[in-house]
């Protein structure tokens, strides 16, 4: 994949997902095995999918945990009872180097939504199209010819709301698709305080900022298995095709197991073969993550090296245009920062050998994130509209929407899909496109000249950023 990331944006030749598909699909004799394997257990053999590599399996619990030499048991959860497997997930000795994941023993919670509201009353925010404006989003494109999937865990939309939007905006509302992954629908929970607004708020955000994109929304359950399920339903989805993946959902790096980084990762490679670009909040509760006061983690998918992390700005307009911008941090009010820090599972990538990564807090040269930023304060946030009602809601949630739409028109300006985004964003090239930020902190780290882990490279200046990427 380095290679890839090497080779000149116009040089590129991306594989089509039947193309990939007929490359990179498994072995039909460890499909075979998997198929031979596990009916011995008393387990059924179901859909397999060959160019996301899955095999489906479903049994007795007690069969599953015999297959796999765990028990399963029930654990209380604050939204309810979930399933984990105690002891270690061993394979059978037949399969071992064939199978490298298996999920769904653990139902439990994984991922948070990374948005933030403004709980003034008076609160007004800022029209997605005036902070696009500001950004200089390139205003001859619209995304024409590109698909942007967002990832959603939980909560829903309604077509109502979606009009009320979008007809305020002078924009004719998005036909969305939706994509049930594992069981899950679009299910509004009537909550504008709930997952409704992440959902909500993505949709509206993207589908604003490149309205001539499709919208693909693909809901999963918020378990590893349903996130590694979605992400990869994305990336392998021939029907849909989308070229962009917005992910604003995420956990700390340290909640995930390594087989469900692994696999997302290599799902995101597979994107950067077929010309996906994966964009991901980078979290809304500092430099921790949410852990104890002093530390410091980062969150996952955005710490991924296949994905542009999306960290968030304090935008300040003035007279239409960028007044100041600086790092978004409201932790002494209680309201929430920009995540950002340094990866412990994810070595330094190629792309980042020049940009001044601290060592992690162990000492670990890892992954730098974010890789980008965009304005996130709740007080200088959006105006939007969930579950009947006008609300401003920010957070990184509101950056990887925005980043995606702004892609969705790069992409469509330079007549192919930008793809695996974070080499050319990084070189030297493409620096004017970009607006560095230089004031400010998240409880842990501080901003300053070039990359730092608050806002990565900045935010955009999109008309030259496509110039920059175009040269």
């Amino acid at each position: 994949m380095s290679a890839l990331g090497g080779i000149p944006l116009r040089e590129r030749k991306y594989l089509t997902r039947a193309q990939f598909a007929a490359i990179h699909s498994p072995r039909a004799e460890d499909v075979a095995g998997v198929r031979e394997e596990f009916p011995r257990w008393g387990l059924a053999v179901g859909a397999v999918d060959r160019p996301a590599r899955t095999v489906r399996l479903t049994g007795r619990a007690a069969d599953v945990g015999r297959a796999f030499g765990v028990e399963l048991h029930r654990f209380d959860h604050a939204t309810g009872p979930y399933r984990a497997p105690v002891g270690p997930v061993l394979l059978p000795k037949e399969l071992k180097g064939a199978v490298t994941g298996v999920f769904g023993l653990d139902t439990r919670p994984q991922l948070r939504p990374h948005f933030r509201r403004n709980s003034d009353p008076a609160a007004t925010g800022y029209s997605p199209l005036a902070v696009a404006a500001a950004y200089d989003f390139p205003a001859n494109l619209s995304g024409v010819g590109q698909g942007v999937g967002i990832l959603e865990f939980g909560g829903g939309f309604s077509a109502s709301d979606l009009r009320t939007f979008f007809t305020g905006l002078g924009l004719s509302a998005p036909e969305v698709t939706v994509v049930s992954v594992d069981g899950a629908t679009n299910t509004p929970t009537g909550d504008p305080n709930g997952p409704d607004a992440e959902v909500e708020l993505d949709i509206e955000i993207a589908g604003a900022l490149a309205p001539g994109a499709r919208i693909v929304v693909y809901f999963a359950p918020n378990t590893e298995q349903g996130f590694v399920d979605a992400i990869g339903a994305a990336v392998h989805d021939a029907t849909n095709r989308p070229s962009i993946v917005s992910v604003s959902w995420g956990g700390p790096e340290e909640s995930w197991s390594a087989s469900a980084r692994s696999a997302f990762e290599t799902a995101t490679q597979d994107g950067a073969l077929q010309g996906v670009t994966v964009l991901a909040a980078s979290g809304d509760q500092g430099a921790s993550d949410g852990g104890p006061a002093g530390t410091r983690e980062v969150d996952f998918p955005a710490s991924s090296p296949y994905v542009l992390g999306c960290g968030g700005t304090r935008l300040e307009l003035v007279a239409g245009a960028v007044g100041s911008e600086t790092v978004w941090n409201d932790l002494a009010d209680g309201e929430g920062a920009t995540g950002g820090g340094v990866s412990e599972a994810f070595a330094r990538p190629n792309y980042q050998s020049t940009a001044s990564v601290p060592p992690a807090a162990n000492g670990f040269t890892g992954r730098g994130v974010p890789d980008i930023a965009g304005d996130a304060d709740p007080e200088t946030g959006y105006a939007l509209f969930v579950d009947g009602r006008a609300a401003v809601i920010g957070g990184t949630s509101a950056v990887a929407p925005l980043w995606a739409a702004l892609v969705a028109r790069l992409s469509e300006g330079l007549g192919k899909p930008l793809g695996y985004a974070n080499p050319p964003i990084y070189a030297p090239s493409a620096a004017t496109g970009l607006s560095g930020i230089t004031s400010g902190n998240n409880g842990g780290y501080a901003a300053g000249p070039g990359w730092n882990p608050c806002t990565g490279l900045g935010s955009p200046r999109g008309t030259q950023l496509l110039a920059d990427l175009g040269a």
